[in-house]
């Protein structure tokens, strides 16, 4: 990224993760990356009121019609059913008229009851629940800190979500014991109705330390296998029913628009993260004070959004290995996510993503039936559209689908379809 693409005070979207309670939480899932985390929190530091009612207040001033805050820990439901009311309660009194405000929560659900589902549902809360397959996989991992599974009072929270109708996601993370069990894990969502999964691979930092290498838990080989073996599930005859968002963000670059997962991007979007002392950092993989961007109590967020280390952040993705830059697949990861890279020192050179061989193997090996579900999806799209009555492009003007060619040259054939 040239410099003249990163211009202090003139920012598109902003996004904002706030880390609620620091590293507390009240489960003791062995792969997590904060070193500290025991199950049986002794003290709750959550953020100040003061700290919280400034930056909204800020965050407000510079929106653009659009806010999303995401509240992640730790486990944020320690923060209190009280904290969060008081959130939404400051984005109310400085939200400027007609702004859309967007709140998700990472959760590990065991908390979740009557109250707090009837809070995420008159508040439209998006929740992600953090659950790593069936009781016998789950509970290998994340448990509690007597060792105790979790899934069963996961599961509890996930029936109050249901119940009150609540938006939610399933994240599970793919690590050493469930990477070979994709066709074990499919099937339980498909199961329980879950139509939205995001599956991240094991990668154990501890320190969070960007100049150190992480240490990753299943090897490039297992993880492009794990993909593969999914895929052939989603699939279902080229027209998928569960949204995973790997597949999500592959399909639109077939369909002509931008992944939305950051690791799939030309270039990392501005998102600050925020640590419950108000600290900023430009990613959540880069806690570390050599990226450390201020202090939302201290500096303004426009001095917070003007920091060099922002820059110098948002000009890592685009500074691509020299083996990335006439990958065929290019345009579908850009690099990967520089922390998945090393490094030279003043970070002009980098290595391919380490799950560089993942990404390929996977690419090759669902392209043709990935052009079958786009091809689907543009036949809805053409169908819709003669339903609605609009115009149909004639064959020498550009195509309704977005890819920039003639009609003719492109979805004009789909059109006997939709009849």
């Amino acid at each position: 990224m040239s410099e003249s693409c990163f211009i202090p005070g003139n920012h598109g979207h902003i996004g904002v993760m706030w880390k609620t309670v620091s590293e507390a939480c009240n489960l003791a899932c062995d792969y997590c990356y904060y070193s500290t985390c025991g199950g049986q929190p002794k003290t709750i530091n959550r953020i100040e009121s003061e700290i919280l009612e400034k930056f909204i207040r800020e965050y407000m001033e510079i929106s653009k019609g659009g806010v999303s805050f995401a509240w992640q820990g730790g486990e944020p439901l320690l923060a209190g059913l009280d904290f969060f009311e008081e959130v939404v309660r400051l984005q109310a009194k400085y939200a400027p008229k007609n702004t859309i405000i967007s709140n998700a929560l990472q959760t590990n659900a065991t908390l979740i009851d009557e109250e707090w589902a009837s809070f995420f549902k008159k508040y439209n809360f998006l929740i992600g629940v953090s659950l790593d397959g069936p009781k016998e996989i789950n509970d290998q991992r994340r448990v509690t800190g007597h060792g105790m599974g979790s899934y069963d009072r996961v599961m509890r929270g996930i029936n109050h979500l249901r119940a009150h109708q609540v938006d939610f996601n399933i994240l599970t993370v793919v690590h050493e014991d469930n990477v070979g069990k994709a066709k074990e894990l499919m099937p339980f969502y498909e199961q329980e109705g879950f139509s939205h999964i995001q599956f991240i691979p094991c990668m154990d930092f501890r320190s969070q330390d960007p100049s150190q290498p992480g240490h990753y838990v299943i090897t490039p080989e297992q993880y492009g296998q794990f993909l593969c073996d999914v895929f052939d599930v989603w699939y279902n005859d080229g027209n998928p029913t569960t949204s995973i968002r790997f597949f999500d963000n592959m399909l639109n670059v077939y369909l002509h628009t931008e992944a939305q997962a950051c690791i799939h991007r030309q270039s990392c979007p501005i998102t600050l993260i925020f640590e419950q002392n108000g600290d900023a950092f430009p990613c959540d993989f880069y806690i570390n004070d050599s990226y450390k961007l201020g202090n939302i109590g201290v500096n303004s967020l426009t001095e917070i959004l003007s920091s060099p280390n922002l820059k110098q952040f948002l000009n890592m993705k685009p500074t691509l290995a020299d083996k990335c830059k006439s990958c065929k697949y290019l345009n579908l990861c850009y690099g990967g996510c520089p922390r998945n890279r090393k490094w030279n020192d003043d970070h002009s050179q980098s290595s391919p993503d380490y799950f560089c061989r993942s990404y390929m193997r996977f690419y090759e090996y669902a392209h043709e039936r990935m052009e079958n579900v786009a091809c689907n999806v543009k036949k809805r799209w053409l169908k819709e559209h003669v339903e609605a009555g609009l115009k149909i492009p004639k064959r020498n003007e550009r195509c309704i689908c977005g890819s920039g060619k003639k009609f003719k040259q492109c979805c004009a054939s789909l059109l006997n379809s939709t009849k």
